[in-house]
């Protein structure tokens, strides 16, 4: 089970001219986080690709994760980390809306089934 990759998927729409506070934010305080927590950082988009000052932009962050196991420790240890939600009402103000997805690989699915 441990070469299958779970990909964490967040999606951020960010409030008008506040795509690139929102990015810089996020690599320089969230992300290590990120990395202790054992996932890898796989890509950040943003869409469109341009910073708007009048626009929004949707910014797309792409994590890995090796198996079932390690996404479990991610998310116990993310549960139990106050600064976590702490850093998200900081940068509230900068968003509209954010979710937060789980994926594998099609061919991957039997063996991230079997927990």
């Amino acid at each position: 089970m441990a070469d299958e990759t779970i990909f964490v998927v967040d999606r951020v729409v960010t409030k008008p001219g506040c795509a690139r506070e929102f990015v810089d934010s996020y690599v320089a305080e969230y992300v290590p986080g990120g990395r202790n927590r054992g996932m890898t950082l796989d890509r950040i988009l943003v869409s469109p690709p341009i910073w708007f000052d009048d626009e929004s932009n949707v910014v797309t962050i792409t994590w890995t994760l090796e198996g079932v196991h390690a996404w479990w420790e991610m998310t116990r240890q993310g549960r139990r980390d106050p600064a976590l939600g702490e850093w998200w009402s900081k940068i509230d103000d900068l968003i509209v809306e954010r979710s937060r997805t789980m994926a594998a690989r099609a061919g991957d699915i039997e063996g991230v089934s079997r927990v």
